[in-house]
């Protein structure tokens, strides 16, 4: 099968349509509604899916056009998601049952499907728990999500929460530590997080919110000695997480 059939699976257009996946339980990533158009139909389709925590996203016509390919849409198209989404409690429980302490990476709107598929096999990789993302302004679980990480979206329970900033504090209630990747933080080996402990990593383009920062234990940085100031998303979040390994493991450096 080729990716344009195979990405062709994860769009659902068309009222009745949609209703039928909402009403069945199909998992819905997001749904895109053309901007000013809320007649009684679309309506209650987007009812249901505020019921079910399914994000809702305005689009002009051109957009739900690309999406669906120029099919007839009626002015809504759902973006099935690969998996089910998990909640802030199946991480905990995962953590739980393998008998370590949680880990869990806090993606704050990170919105490259690439970075999220990526990060996702470092989790798997790495041993974390979970990963925490919000429902707004970031990448959900759809097809490339899926195939960027390589089968990880398997093994490794995302939650989508409505706010990453209540999220946190609702981690640092739960006895976990929390260590913000952002500059002019301590050298990222130079921390200890053998206990509970969740990373957040900010968006590509400005980091982590100033409220969610001010909410960290501890600031976290990687050296820069290039030109540059940033590391890709995924490529920090793969450098932080083996250090977490490391010491998890009790791997000692020579």
């Amino acid at each position: 099968m080729n990716q344009t059939a195979r990405q062709s699976e994860d769009i659902i257009a068309g009222r009745n349509a949609v209703s039928e996946a909402l009403r069945g339980g199909r998992a819905i990533d997001s749904l895109y509604v053309a901007r000013g158009c809320r007649t009684g139909s679309l309506n209650v389709l987007i009812a249901k899916a505020k019921e079910k925590g399914i994000a809702i996203k305005e689009a002009d016509s051109r957009k739900l056009d690309a999406l669906c390919g120029g099919a007839n849409h009626q002015g809504v198209v759902a973006v099935a998601a690969v998996k089910d989404y998990a909640t802030v409690d199946d991480i905990f429980r995962l953590a739980e049952e393998r008998g370590e302490p949680p880990f869990l990476i806090v993606a704050d709107e990170l919105e490259d499907p690439h970075n999220l598929g990526a990060m996702l096999r470092v989790a798997e990789c790495a041993g974390a728990h979970g990963i925490i993302i919000p429902k707004r302004r970031s990448a959900g679980l759809t097809w490339a999500v899926g195939k960027a990480s390589a089968g990880a979206v398997e093994y490794v329970p995302v939650a989508r929460v409505a706010n990453i900033a209540a999220a946190v504090d609702e981690l640092k209630q739960r006895g976990v530590w929390i260590y913000g990747a952002d500059m002019g933080g301590e050298p990222w080996c130079g921390v200890d997080y053998t206990g509970p402990a969740a990373v957040v990593i900010g968006s590509e383009g400005f980091g982590i919110s100033r409220l969610v920062k001010e909410k960290c234990d501890f600031i976290i940085s990687l050296p820069m000695k290039g030109k540059i100031n940033s590391l890709n998303a995924s490529v920090a979040c793969g450098v932080i997480c083996y250090e977490i390994a490391r010491q998890r493991c009790g791997i000692r450096t020579k």
